[in-house]
């Protein structure tokens, strides 16, 4: 689940309460990783779904002084002009479609899957989301940008995920991915799927984190997507 999988320990798995039908891939943010997002899934989980929470492998990153830290590519800045690990980001996208491949070859179909992340982890879950094959259920975007957005200037994605479902998430008083990063995101992601699907919430006093009116919007988007399968 990584440029270099070896460094990379096993994801943190959230299991299903009973057979799980549905499935959510979170991908941390910088730095950090996914024991703490497995926790807040915990808290929201639903009975049928199973939630998996990859940790990035140590790496040096650009931005902190090339500073080993968990992380799913090189940032070497933050800013809408700044360069990116163009290479890097394919490559962690590509593992993350693997990811999703193993888990439909486990039993759960794609269109029952849900991708998100936080952070340079929303950033991750945006790429793949887009130029996968397979049809998925939805991505939640928190407090995140899409990347190699010159790469979507020809206009709308594979017909795959054209009417996939974005919920797209961001503190108003985000100070190291300012809104203004979410508003351009959304704004790019209505010209790539079906505008009706993409959902774009703020909010007030919150700042580069989560909060819990978040989490209570992350829970109603996922259960709203996967729910349960009757017998």
């Amino acid at each position: 689940m990584c440029g270099n999988s070896m460094s990379a320990p096993m994801p943190t798995v959230v299991p299903a309460a009973r057979k799980a039908t549905a499935m959510v891939i979170f991908l941390h943010g910088l730095g950090d990783t996914g024991h703490g997002w497995a926790e807040a899934f915990a808290g929201i989980r639903s009975s049928h779904i199973k939630y998996i929470c990859p940790h990035a492998p140590v790496m040096p990153v650009t931005l902190n002084m090339n500073m080993a830290m968990p992380s799913w590519f090189d940032i070497i800045g933050l800013s809408p002009d700044s360069k990116e690990d163009e290479s890097g980001i394919k490559q962690a996208a590509e593992n993350v479609k693997a990811l999703i491949d193993q888990e439909v070859e486990s039993g759960i179909p794609s269109n029952r899957i849900i991708l998100g992340g936080f952070s340079q982890g929303g950033v991750l879950s945006l790429y793949p989301a887009l130029t996968t094959q397979r049809k998925l259920a939805g991505v939640t975007a928190l407090s995140c940008w899409l990347p190699l957005r010159a790469s979507f200037s020809q206009g709308p994605i594979n017909s795959a995920n054209r009417d996939t479902s974005v919920l797209q998430c961001h503190g108003a008083c985000d100070t190291l991915v300012p809104l203004v990063f979410g508003s351009l995101t959304v704004e790019k992601l209505k010209s790539l799927v079906n505008p009706a699907n993409v959902t774009f919430k703020v909010y007030e006093g919150m700042m580069h984190g989560s909060c819990h009116q978040e989490m209570m919007d992350v829970k109603d988007f996922i259960d709203k997507l996967l729910p349960p399968i009757c017998d």
